[in-house]
């Protein structure tokens, strides 16, 4: 008799069986399409990513072109309505200054929120879990000379539940050494 377990996913239904041989089958070279972008055409990402770059490119050259072409040239060509030359200078020192801002801004919020050194908020918080006191953590109850029994009584343990390590344990752990 054959057991069938079938997986739902957003792509397709996948199925499970003993029984069943998984097919491997490559597209033919001539049954490519003619656009080369397959069925469903380029990624939008791409595309994205395509017109922002030569966006960016454009601008670049506008932008040097405006900033470094003497007036007497571009009247030349006809233009002869544009910003005024301070704006290339104080438009990218304007940015920079507003990011130097932002990140003192960002880096004082985050001292200014995060607890001191001897708050017991950095230790403990509302998602915190206390271990199950119930199941013995170390092994300490070598008291028996028989590890056959013990043995036994370890495969019996279940797994703890997730819980969080005692700063005084784990200050034993690491300077315990040091006493």
């Amino acid at each position: 008799m054959e057991e069938r377990c079938s997986v739902n996913s957003p792509r397709r239904i996948l199925s499970f069986s003993r029984t069943r041989r998984a097919k491997v089958s490559f597209p033919d070279a001539d049954h490519r399409s003619p656009t080369g972008f397959g069925d469903q055409g380029p990624k939008l990402s791409e595309v994205y990513g395509f017109v922002g770059s030569i966006t960016t490119v454009v601008s670049t050259v506008v932008f040097i072109i405006w900033a470094y072409i003497p007036d007497r040239w571009l009247h030349s060509v006809g233009i002869y309505y544009y910003p005024s030359r301070y704006w290339a200078l104080a438009v990218p020192t304007y940015l920079m200054v507003i990011i130097v801002v932002a990140v003192g801004f960002y880096i004082g919020m985050n001292f200014m929120s995060t607890p001191p050194a001897t708050s017991l908020n950095s230790i403990f918080d509302e998602f915190s879990r206390e271990p199950v006191s119930g199941i013995s953590t170390t092994d300490d109850d070598d008291d028996d000379d028989d590890d056959d029994d013990d043995d036994d009584y370890d495969d019996d343990q279940p797994i703890e539940p997730i819980s969080d390590i005692g700063i005084s344990h784990i200050n034993e752990i690491m300077f315990n050494k040091f006493k």
